[in-house]
């Protein structure tokens, strides 16, 4: 990769603006770090265990168990359900929503869910089987001013028959906040004050470790994720989890299962080794991810291009987006950004239809697990004003690498300018 003297000063600059919020991010990897390793401590994690490789219906499978106890540690929750079986973390939150609520039930979202789950719960689309054409009915909160939930305005939303909020913890492809645990806290404890009976229910997608804690520690129901995502660590080859109370969490599990079997069968296979490295792995390279975020937004802001969130707002998540304003800007970035990837280099994306979403999708992700993006991807809707969003990486020099010659190539092709060199 060719970079010219005047990208290469930017990148310079741009590692110094980010430098505060590296050191930041190495106190909390450090911080969950530690308490990962306190966690593998008290549940005996060992070596029988990790050599588990179940099949058929995967009875007795301690490994299993285990896994499913020290995540429910990890996201401060009374139980979880850890298994490869979830193909997605729309799957996994599905899984979730549908095993708690019951045709006649109402389920109130804070804010719109990301595309896919719209399809789910049925405010898009007339798929067959969606939480509507069983009689469960969803409706939107609207956000505050500021774009994130504002418990008043949950509690003036609430029906008779409300029996899930849900709070979606990343931004997805939009242009709030995303929402840190402090936030959090301070919306259920308001909700449970009014609304002792409420489930509150937190898509943990993309956010897990990127703050000291987890939902669960904020009072959290239930919650649920992908394991393609941070908790993988990058290494776990499909998945997702479940944590929360434990009864929720069982009904949860005879959704994903079947009643009467839920927690208790499951073949893991021979995926127990990466799944509990992975994990342990997680902390260090959501850090990383983290890192090559701040990067990302650090670089772009001397292009004069907002970012979101800023260089100087916390993380509470690894989404970094970025605003091209055009079209053939935004495409051209993510294409630099699959040239720039270890899989699928030469392979050029094109803005396409996906399932799931009303929009044609840009999507860079030359990655070792297909979807798996704790590794470094680049993507978005085709649509105003042309928002890439860029997550993972599983080391921060590979997202410094591909973003620079991102702008390398938006500035060889004349889709930006760059300041003049007396400015910079």
């Amino acid at each position: 990769m060719f970079v010219t003297d005047k990208v290469n000063v930017l990148r310079e600059q741009a590692e110094k603006t980010a430098a505060p919020g590296y050191r930041a991010v190495e106190r909390t990897a450090e911080a969950n770090q530690r308490r990962l390793l306190q966690i593998f401590h008290k549940h005996k994690a060992s070596s029988v265990h990790i050599q588990q490789a179940s099949s058929g219906y995967g009875y007795d499978d301690i490994g299993r168990e285990t896994l499913d106890n020290i995540y429910a540690d990890v996201f401060g929750t009374e139980a979880a359900i850890v298994r490869p079986h979830f193909i997605s973390g729309t799957h996994a939150i599905t899984a979730a929503l549908f095993g708690v609520l019951r045709p006649g039930d109402h389920l109130l979202y804070a804010g719109a869910p990301y595309d896919t789950l719209q399809t789910a719960v049925g405010l898009n689309n007339e798929e067959a089987g969606t939480m509507k054409e069983y009689g469960m009915e969803c409706s939107i909160a609207p956000l505050d001013k500021n774009g994130v939930p504002d418990p008043e305005i949950l509690l003036s939303c609430l029906e008779k028959n409300t029996k899930v909020v849900a709070l979606q913890r990343s931004k997805g492809y939009d242009d709030r906040p995303s929402l840190s645990i402090t936030k959090l806290k301070d919306t259920i404890s308001r909700l449970k004050a009014h609304r002792p009976d409420i489930i509150v229910f937190v898509d943990n997608c993309y956010g897990e470790f990127a703050e000291e804690e987890e939902p669960g520690h904020a009072g959290a129901d239930l919650i649920a994720g992908s394991l393609i995502k941070n908790p993988g660590g990058g290494i776990v080859r499909s998945g997702g989890y479940i944590a929360g109370a434990q009864p929720l969490v069982e009904q949860a599990s005879s959704r994903f299962a079947a009643p009467g079997i839920g927690l208790e069968g499951g073949a893991m296979f021979n995926t127990l080794p990466e799944m509990y490295q992975g994990l342990f792995m997680a902390p260090h390279v959501v850090g990383q991810a983290l890192k090559g975020a701040l990067f990302t937004s650090a670089l772009f802001e001397q292009t004069g291009l907002k970012t979101f969130p800023s260089t100087s707002e916390a993380r509470t998540d690894i989404v970094q987006a970025v605003e091209f304003k055009e079209k053939q800007r935004m495409v051209r970035f993510c294409q630099a950004v699959q040239e720039a990837s270890p899989v699928d280099a030469m392979v050029q994306p094109q803005p396409s239809p996906m399932p799931g979403y009303a929009d044609d999708v840009i999507m860079a992700a030359g990655t070792f697990i297909q979807g798996s993006s704790i590794e470094l991807t680049a993507d978005g809707p085709l649509r105003p004003p042309y928002r890439a969003y860029v997550q993972g990486g599983l080391t921060a020099a590979h997202v410094i690498y591909a973003v620079t010659h991102g702008i390398e190539t938006l500035l060889q092709e004349k889709l930006i300018t760059l300041p003049a060199e007396s400015d910079m």
